[in-house]
């Protein structure tokens, strides 16, 4: 019975979607504009195999108000960024991530009375 040492291709970990730096930066200076408006009030971050996703809600118990979606295998056809609604809805998706989140800042325009 031959015992054979594990192979480093075989040990190799599933690699990770995640957000660079300066992409979480741009999202959490939206963030924190969005929590001093009140609107929202926690977050939350996964990274998988696939897509890193950054998470927006209003409280913390219930569903998403936003998700925030990189998925790079997307990066040559629609654009790897896209912001989903709580319905599973895609409200914006392209390639620079700035453009895809003033959908977002949208909702911190409000008209003064």
């Amino acid at each position: 019975m031959n015992v054979q040492p594990p192979s480093p291709f075989r040990a190799k970990l599933p690699e990770q979607v995640a957000f660079h730096r300066t992409e979480l930066s741009v999202i959490l200076s939206l963030y924190g504009r969005m929590v001093a408006a009140g609107e929202w009030r926690d977050y939350g971050i996964s990274s998988l195999s696939d897509v890193a996703i950054f998470s927006v809600f209003r409280r913390t118990a219930e569903h998403p108000l936003y998700r925030i979606e990189k998925r790079p295998k997307l990066r040559a056809k629609q654009g790897m960024y896209a912001v989903i609604g709580m319905d599973g809805q895609v409200l914006k998706r392209g390639h620079d991530l700035k453009t895809v989140l003033r959908v977002l800042e949208r909702k911190l325009i409000r008209a003064v009375e």
